[in-house]
């Protein structure tokens, strides 16, 4: 699929009809994370596919539900989900080796690149399940339930949870679609997010 292809078809699904995905076609959109760019090749982001029925019915308790009726199950519905991680360590370690050194010390870092590269590695799991003619939906753990998913999945203490990825076969959504911000908020015109040689004149 081209990639402007993807990316018109590229928005968040939040209802899936449930059916499985096979493991050869997660593997795949998940092998990205090695093409995805890390500062220094730091190479500190990391995914945790979870396709165990078990853990998936576990993960939706833990997310609660809507109580709105009109809204389509979202994770009962989800027959995967990717967790994006990171692992801010790697960055300090590999920026800390001599030709990465500046006078002798770790550059200051501007703005912590382990979630720059963790977003970056998000979008390719989100293009990638696309080009393989499947949607995907993008959620956060909630900084008081961290400790439970934590828990429940074996994600040691050195690895932020960044965002987690429902992936399956869209199924239709009215409800969801009528109800997000795509659907309530305009689009921002091109002129508004980008500007050229100066942000002001």
């Amino acid at each position: 699929m081209d990639l402007r292809d993807i990316l018109a078809r590229r928005r968040i699904v939040r209802h899936y009809t449930g059916d499985a995905i096979p493991r050869e076609t997660l593997e795949r959109i998940v092998a990205t994370v090695r093409r995805a760019p890390s500062a220094g090749f730091s190479q500190g982001q990391r995914l945790l596919v979870v396709d165990d029925p078990g853990l998936l019915a576990d993960l939706a308790v833990l997310a609660g539900s809507s109580d709105d009726p009109d809204l389509e199950p979202w994770f009962p519905s989800a027959p995967a989900h990717v967790l994006v991680l990171t692992r801010e360590a790697d960055y300090h370690e590999r920026y800390r080796r001599d030709d990465k050194l500046q006078d002798g010390e770790e550059i200051e870092w501007p703005v912590p690149f382990w979630y720059v590269d963790a977003g970056a590695t998000l979008m390719l799991v989100l293009l990638t399940a696309i080009d393989e003619g499947l949607s995907a939906g993008v959620y956060g753990v909630p900084v008081e339930q961290d400790p439970a998913w934590r828990a429940l999945l074996g994600i040691p203490d050195d690895l932020r949870i960044v965002a987690g990825v429902t992936v399956g076969r869209g199924a239709p959504d009215p409800g969801w679609s009528s109800k997000t911000s795509r659907a309530t908020q305009r689009r921002k015109a091109l002129d508004e997010v980008v500007k050229w040689n100066r942000w002001r004149s």
